[in-house]
């Protein structure tokens, strides 16, 4: 049964869809797809166009906006919206440590999650579209993960596109994921320099905060044990428009006066709990590696590895001198799996996964090549999470693509600039600019 509802603005209607679990057994077991479709309240009875968002992530649901936020206005001035909760996420049939051991050991449960992948969401979307549009192609617009989603649509079923646009998004086709974070660790390294030269004060903070957790053993409220390197991955903040200046407040009154001494405030550690928890998006820490794999290499705790290739990233080292405590960003490590309660369980999960070395590929170099549907995509330059290089020598390997390169935005502009960074997009789709 659909129900539907309103907001400033909008009408709601709530979707639910059955899928099958593997697609190379439609036949087999299914699992539910939520989505939220939206239309403009003046528009409600008109027949328009369809767009399809793609969240970012992997393992987060679709935003849940109030009204016209962000990029939803703009696009609810000609389409109605379907916002999907991926596979696994959301509404949508869950994928964690409650559900998952309901296949069985490790090993079932890592062949269960690699079914969550760009290939089998593309997939996802295809069935869903010839039961929402009646068999008419549909635009998407991908953010982040949803970009690289989306690039994988083109190389599947580009007869369902209508057009394709893409924020922040723009994957490289054959990096495996060694390469993705070589090219990762130099562009935090930049964000942490400009963080510091935008709020020196920060460098003695944070050094002693992680001085602090060299010698104590401290635990956020439910049970999440901070350790100076989960401190470090605070820095995941600096890949948007205000992390800086979120994590500088962060910082600010991190320690109270206690009558055994100077310890971490409730309050500093309820708000690191609030960052660093993956108990909202469990999906995201155990197929984060596995969105860059597509051949027979394991990806094998891939941002670990490469982390070892960067000294200065070792919190202990730079305490030892006098350097300041170098943050880190958007990676995935096996200690998260012995810190988070919510990924505990699932460490030896992540372990099948990150040893698997039977990835199918992602992308189709040739039909990418010969593309014919309109894409255009924003790429941030010096993106935190993607890397602006990779993006742009995909944009040159698809046909037809319209780039707009900016420095005006992180990895976050459709959220802090929506109307206008979709509305570009849309010109440079339609050859208008």
């Amino acid at each position: 049964m659909t129900v539907s509802y309103r907001q400033p603005g909008v009408v709601l209607t709530d979707r639910r869809f059955t899928v099958p679990l593997d697609h190379d057994d439609p036949a087999g077991e299914t699992i539910e797809l939520y989505a939220r479709e939206v239309v403009a309240s003046d528009k409600a009875d008109r027949d328009l166009p369809w767009l399809l968002y793609l969240q970012g992530g992997p393992g987060f649901g679709a935003n849940r906006f109030i009204g016209k936020q962000a990029w939803l206005g703009r696009a609810l001035d000609e389409y109605r919206v379907l916002l999907l909760d991926q596979r696994g996420t959301g509404h949508s049939t869950p994928a964690n440590r409650q559900t998952l051991p309901l296949r069985g050991g490790p090993a079932e449960q890592a062949d269960h999650l690699t079914h969550f992948r760009a290939d089998s969401i593309v997939r996802d979307c295809e069935l869903i579209r010839r039961e929402v549009t009646g068999g008419a192609p549909w635009t998407v617009l991908g953010q982040s993960f949803g970009g690289f989603c989306a690039v994988t649509y083109l190389s599947l079923a580009p007869e369902g596109l209508s057009t394709v646009l893409i924020t922040g998004g723009l994957p490289s086709l054959d990096a495996h994921a060694d390469d993705v974070y070589r090219a990762a660790y130099p562009r935090v390294e930049r964000k942490v320099a400009a963080h510091y030269a935008r709020y020196p004060q920060d460098v003695e903070r944070a050094r002693r905060i992680a001085d602090h957790l060299l010698t104590h053993d401290v635990v956020l409220p439910g049970g999440h044990r901070l350790t100076a390197e989960g401190f470090q991955s605070l820095g995941i903040l600096l890949g948007t428009g205000d992390g800086t200046h979120r994590l500088h407040h962060l910082l600010e009154d991190a320690f109270v006066r206690t009558p055994a001494g100077p310890a971490l405030s409730d309050a500093f550690l309820e708000q690191v709990r609030a960052q660093l928890s993956y108990a909202s998006h469990p999906l995201y820490a155990l197929v984060h590696e596995a969105i860059y794999a597509q051949d027979a290499r394991p990806t094998a705790w891939a941002a670990e590895r490469v982390r070892a290739e960067f000294p200065r990233f070792d919190a202990a080292k730079a305490l030892a001198g006098d350097e300041p405590l170098p943050f880190t960003g958007e990676s995935v490590h096996p200690w998260m799996f012995d810190c988070d309660p919510a990924l505990r369980p699932l460490r030896e999960t992540a372990d099948a996964l990150a040893a698997r070395t039977d990835w199918r590929p992602l992308y189709d170099p040739a039909r990418l090549a010969a593309n014919e549907v309109p894409v255009a995509a924003a790429v941030y330059h010096d993106d935190m999470y993607v890397d602006t290089a990779h993006s742009l020598a995909t944009a040159r390997a698809i046909r037809g693509l319209r780039t707009w390169v900016t420095d005006e935005f992180e990895h976050d502009g459709v959220r802090a600039a929506g109307p206008r960074v979709l509305g570009r997009l849309l010109a440079l789709a339609r050859n208008e600019v």
